[in-house]
């Protein structure tokens, strides 16, 4: 720490706490408090009830669950690849291109996610690309929204990576081919695993884009706990949304051991 002193230290635990159990905890808390509860009209939730558990895993909301995992992993391997081209592209041009590559990819970012829905609706809803009311179109604005992620995670991986390694490699005869797949990927794995959990955990939770372009077959899990809140079902709704989180959760712990596989190597 920076904090040298042990009641500098304290105080700074201190301060931690205070702002991380209003700010962060307790919002989640409240949630599963309430999605183990069937009224809630005192300070306190009451008739405890695992009930809500049963209808969030299995029906409707297990089918959008799926569609959640489907979509994340699909939008979360597409943006790792497109990112990890672009940032391996930008590294070979000078500065003002790279600002230029950057600015594209971070473009989606800078505007709410609604419009970017927008613009993907409005740029697939004619032919020849119709994609309207299919879960490709979905699939699509989530990697547009998550690929900024992906494209910063690796290149500033890139910036850190030692050039001796690819250097050495191309002394020794290998090819521009066999460096990249070989040497340079191998030392950017880390940094892709955790520009993947990152891609995966933004597009589990997208909402505002998906609420445009969502078809009713093809109904992610938040569209389902808005609905269900939207309806007045509060404590079912929060059970959904613990299962989002706790899906979510167990996706990024097992890409985060696979990421500390990949920092041994």
């Amino acid at each position: 720490m920076l904090v040298h002193s042990r009641t500098g230290r304290r105080a700074v635990q201190v301060l931690f706490i205070a702002l991380f159990l209003p700010l962060f905890a307790l919002p989640l808390l409240v949630v599963l408090a309430a999605s183990f509860s069937t009224s809630w009209s005192g300070p306190f939730p009451s008739g405890p009830t695992t009930g809500h558990y049963a209808s969030a895993v299995r029906g409707d909301s297990l089918q959008a669950l799926i569609t959640s995992l489907v979509t994340a992993v699909s939008a979360s391997l597409l943006a790792l690849a497109v990112g990890t081209w672009s940032a391996l592209a930008a590294a070979a041009l000078g500065r003002r291109g790279r600002r230029c590559v950057d600015a594209l990819f971070m473009l989606p970012v800078a505007v709410p996610s609604v419009v970017v829905g927008l613009a993907v609706l409005v740029a697939f809803s004619t032919p020849p690309m119709l994609l309207n009311g299919t879960r490709w179109i979905v699939i699509l604005a989530h990697t547009v929204l998550v690929t900024a992620f992906a494209h910063q995670s690796v290149s500033a991986a890139i910036v850190r990576l030692d050039p001796a390694y690819e250097q050495a490699a191309a002394a020794l005869g290998a090819r521009p081919s066999y460096v990249l797949l070989r040497v340079k990927l191998p030392l950017l794995l880390p940094s892709l695993t955790a520009a993947a959990g990152l891609c995966f955990a933004l597009s589990m939770g997208e909402l505002s884009a998906t609420m445009m372009l969502y078809p009713p077959d093809w109904t992610p899990l938040p569209v389902r706990i808005f609905a269900a809140t939207d309806r007045g079902s509060l404590f079912t709704g929060s059970a959904v949304s613990v299962v989002l989180m706790g899906t979510t959760l167990l996706v990024l712990l097992a890409v985060s051991r696979i990421r500390t596989k990949a920092s041994y190597r």
